[in-house]
């Protein structure tokens, strides 16, 4: 072959190879534009109704009219959320499955269950926080303490006498309470109950001694006085209950604790599509209707808290509490 037929074939093959690369490029940049052209599957690993599926819902609603795709909310709950979490981790990486998280599903639940078949790390991409809420510890008004500090001398004098509520296993009620026995040096008992009602029926009713709860939850028994604040667990007084004092306040600071919620996808998923999906929450979080449920249920966002910044703070929190779930030495009654 001559010369000038060599530099001819060459001269094309640059051309179909320029062309190619053009066209995939285009190809990639079409679909990035158009996702989403479907809806969006919101999972949540919690039953309907409550804070988590309320929250949850208006979220669904304001990320879906920015994105202009419905994002529909699908519960399914289970083993404190993992079930959920699990089967959505194992969905195509096309940025139509949202997984809610929280620190039990990405944290402390791998401490408590045996047999969670999932990495919060390498099967996940973080989008974006969603946010915090502290919860507020109380008691029957009956019992012999009224402060945070007798309460303490009490547990310490009665080891495991006193006995406390939750809503489940693994739930931010439980694994805040044993959060606080490990930093106050206390021993209680542990009574799980199917949902914060039985428990809080039977508290009232003088058969458990206090329990730590949802400031929407225990606040309208707290003002009918049937049950007894002694503090909130977050790093500040509630807007809501300002009367009551923050735990760091009176002197606990490592029983600070709060149940944060946040967005995740199935690893892989295309970073153009997470940011995407990232910037539509950032929005829906700053939106005054999606504030207005958040201040309703004693809750702050977490509008700073995104991608590798949210990474590394699960990676912390899995630390955290199983720190506290081996020394606490948790169970699942």
């Amino acid at each position: 072959m001559d010369k000038f037929w060599k530099k001819a074939l060459a001269g094309l093959c640059a051309v179909v190879a320029g062309a190619a690369s053009l066209g995939a490029a285009q190809v990639a940049q079409a679909a990035d534009v158009a996702w989403p052209t479907r809806p969006i599957t919101f999972v949540v690993p919690f039953t309907p109704g409550g804070i988590t599926d309320n929250t949850s819902r208006v979220l669904a609603k304001l990320v879906g009219d920015k994105l202009g795709q419905p994002v529909v909310v699908d519960n399914r709950p289970g083993a404190g959320g993992s079930i959920g979490v699990e089967a959505a981790s194992r969905q195509p990486p096309d940025g139509y499955t949202m997984i809610y998280g929280t620190q039990g599903t990405q944290a402390a639940n791998l401490a408590l269950y045996k047999n969670i078949r999932y990495d919060p790390v390498k099967d996940f991409v973080p989008v974006h926080a969603m946010s915090e809420t502290p919860l507020i510890l109380v008691i029957n008004p009956a019992r012999p303490f009224k402060t945070v500090p007798e309460l303490i001398a009490y547990a310490k004098a009665n080891p495991g006498k006193l006995n406390f509520g939750s809503a489940g296993p693994g739930t931010g009620t439980h694994l805040t309470a044993e959060l606080f026995q490990v930093a106050t040096g206390t021993k209680m008992t542990h009574v799980p109950y199917k949902g914060s009602s039985p428990a809080l029926t039977d508290l009232m009713a003088g058969n458990l001694d206090l329990m730590f709860d949802y400031p929407v939850v225990v606040m309208p028994f707290v003002k009918a006085g049937k049950l007894k604040p002694l503090a909130v667990t977050g790093k500040t007084r509630l807007a809501i209950a300002p009367e009551i004092p923050s735990v760091s306040e009176l002197g606990f600071p490592k029983a600070e604790s709060t149940a944060w919620s946040a967005v995740f996808v199935p690893a892989k998923t295309p970073p153009d599509i997470v940011k995407k999906l990232g910037d539509a929450i950032a929005q829906a979080i700053a939106d005054p209707e999606m504030q207005q449920v958040t201040e309703k249920f004693g809750s702050v966002p977490l509008k700073d808290l995104r991608d590798a910044k949210l990474g590394e703070f699960v990676k912390s929190e899995m630390t955290r509490w199983r720190e506290v779930v081996q020394e606490s030495g948790a169970k699942l009654e």
